[in-house]
């Protein structure tokens, strides 16, 4: 084929628009994707209410999402929000009790890690408070 052929049959302006329009179509179906799981996630709407939205968004999409957006658009930014929030929270409970220190305030540390416990001795024996071979038992308990 003759490159001048398709420089012709299909010109720059034309590229852009077919890029436009495929930019568009994905940012609908994110548009739609994220709107349908905030509606399932939503606790302020009863089960009628969910269904007459999910209705609207599907059947009419266009307007359904724009709809939607402009009546619970800040509603479902605070719902991101508070779940980003508890994602956070989970995922420092969880490095919390993988890396076995105790949370600030407990009981059972108070807030203390293995680490400053092991520089408190470190520093005792640096100081001559305590010799080697206590600090090596110290540290052992600590690391059991």
């Amino acid at each position: 084929m003759d490159t001048k052929l398709l420089a012709v049959d299909y010109p720059v302006l034309n590229i852009f628009w077919t890029m436009l329009e495929l930019f568009l179509w994905i940012l609908w179906f994110f548009l739609l994707f994220k709107i349908i799981s905030d509606i399932f996630r939503s606790h302020d709407l009863s089960g009628w209410g969910k269904a007459g939205w999910l209705i609207l968004v599907i059947f009419l999409p266009l307007i359904g999402i724009l709809v939607y957006l402009i009546a619970r658009g800040q509603s479902m930014g605070m719902r991101d929000i508070e779940q980003a929030q508890q994602a956070d929270a989970a995922v420092r409970a969880y490095i919390r009790d993988a890396a076995g220190t105790p949370a600030a305030g407990t009981p059972d540390g108070g807030g203390r890690s293995h680490v400053e416990d092991l520089a408190r001795l470190a520093d005792l024996r640096d100081r001559g408070a305590i010799s080697d071979e206590e600090y090596q038992k110290a540290k052992d308990k600590l690391l059991v």
